[in-house]
């Protein structure tokens, strides 16, 4: 998976601002791929590093038998100063990327394996993500 963006119009970003704290994500709210997934409830922010390890865990459980979906990409660079430094002297080097989630959002869709396998891969990897979520199946 693709950690951050190609190419970028500008050096350095200024800090991104969570102005849909209140809003409900209203375009990727169903499942459209797989047949179960795991949807947010709150809204907050993942990092590349708690999208991998959720995606690790999930390819782990379901070795060769189904299907992953991430719809998640971080498109949003964090930068920071070191710890013992004065003020000023610029912005910081780059340290992470962040991608903003939404109320109802989905994450991750898995096919491909029955329920209750699929119901324990997800529980797992929920565990990783920094929100509170919930598992989703889609009904046809």
């Amino acid at each position: 998976m693709k950690q951050f963006p190609s190419k970028l119009k500008y050096k350095k970003y200024q800090k991104y601002n969570f102005f849909y704290k209140e809003t409900i994500e209203k375009n990727s709210f169903h499942l459209n791929s797989g047949e179960y997934g795991i949807q947010s409830i709150e809204w907050g922010k993942i990092t590349f590093k708690q999208i991998e390890a959720c995606r690790r865990t999930i390819k782990r459980g379901l070795k060769k038998l189904g299907l992953i979906w991430i719809k998640l990409f971080t498109n949003i660079p964090v930068y920071k100063k070191p710890l013992a430094s004065r003020m000023g002297k610029g912005k910081g080097n780059l340290s992470y990327w962040i991608s903003p989630i939404k109320k109802g959002e989905i994450l991750f869709e898995i096919s491909g394996v029955n329920k209750w396998k699929a119901k324990f891969i997800l529980e797992k990897s929920r565990t990783k993500l920094p929100l509170k979520t919930k598992i989703i199946k889609n009904y046809y």
